[in-house]
């Protein structure tokens, strides 16, 4: 919760000043007590309240003011709300490395399901495309309403080539920035397991990305063992670990998130978070009246409480 006018909580500080208050005028009134021999006879004639009743009244009063003094503070709380005008597009990698099995089935396999999982969490009007790429981007889909193209494009990837990572963000940048104007750009989310060995140097999109304020979210994915049988039948399996130190420098450089995922499970729940994210905005809603009209009902019953509970003998 936060508030517009956040001062106003000062007034909170009446609460302790009529408990102050109230604790003396107790201790004044005991001060000046006379003796009446017939007070336990007037006691019971006039029926008293239990200790609880001749509390209520008071606590009421002070969780009205409490009430009122948010309510001049204007408080306001955060909603998600889904995001009928966005852009996203998937840049996934398919480079010969995707095919090693230390992510089940493999490791594109699994990147395959993640990233339809990704576009199941995100509204039917965000705008979704698509690029995949190895050696370099090889499969397009600017970003459409009609999420079954960017799938068409995920679907149908295979496992070989390099990895030409600053060309596909590159190429991302430009679906994002001129297919149509009349959309806001939205983000990107990289999907990789390796080094970028091919085209441009993916800092310098990173920094380009972040002056448009398109977003990189990047997730790194496979496990350091992993490996690929070598093409020498008596040679040692080649060795294909993750770079996630180069996912996480593209992320911070352009203003998005780094992931790390070294199963199918993990990469899965990954997506579903970032469809969530993307696929809403957080806003803010005033809920003042809702605190002002709490603080009046509140007075109200402790006046209520304090007349039918807390009668004095005249």
């Amino acid at each position: 919760m936060s508030f517009s006018a956040p001062l106003w909580l000062a007034s909170l500080a009446l609460i302790p000043l009529a408990i102050a208050a109230s604790i003396a005028a107790r201790k004044r009134a005991r001060r000046y007590a006379i003796r009446f021999p017939a007070a336990s006879t007037l006691a019971l004639a006039a029926g008293g309240a239990s200790s609880w009743r001749r509390r209520l009244p008071a606590l009421l009063a002070l969780a009205a003011i409490a009430a009122l003094a948010i309510a001049l503070a204007r408080p306001r709380v955060s909603y998600s709300a889904a995001i009928n005008q966005a852009s996203v597009v998937l840049v996934t990698d398919h480079s010969g490395s995707m095919a090693a099995t230390d992510v089940q089935p493999t490791r594109l396999a699994a990147a395959q399901r993640a990233a339809n999982t990704f576009i199941d969490q995100l509204p039917d009007k965000v705008l979704v495309g698509a690029v995949a790429f190895s050696t370099s981007a090889d499969a397009v889909q600017a970003p459409t309403a009609n999420h079954a193209d960017a799938r068409a494009i995920i679907d149908a990837q295979a496992a070989n080539g390099a990895t030409a990572t600053g060309d596909a963000l590159e190429l991302a940048l430009q679906l994002l920035r001129g297919a149509d104007r009349k959309h806001p750009p939205g983000a990107i989310v990289l999907l990789s397991d390796g080094a970028a060995n091919r085209g441009l140097d993916v800092t310098t999109v990173a920094r380009e990305a972040a002056r448009d304020r398109i977003p990189i979210e990047t997730v790194a994915l496979g496990t350091p063992d992993g490996a690929l049988p070598n093409p020498d039948p008596l040679g040692p399996p080649v060795a294909v670990p993750p770079d996630p130190e180069l996912m996480q420098q593209i992320a911070q450089l352009s203003g998005g998130r780094s992931f790390n995922a070294q199963s199918a499970d993990e990469l899965s729940s990954i997506y579903k978070q970032l469809g969530r994210r993307l696929g809403s905005v957080t806003r803010k809603r005033e809920v003042t009246v809702a605190f002002a009209i709490g603080g009046l009902v509140l007075l109200a019953f402790a006046a209520a409480g304090s007349t039918r509970w807390s009668g004095r003998l005249p």
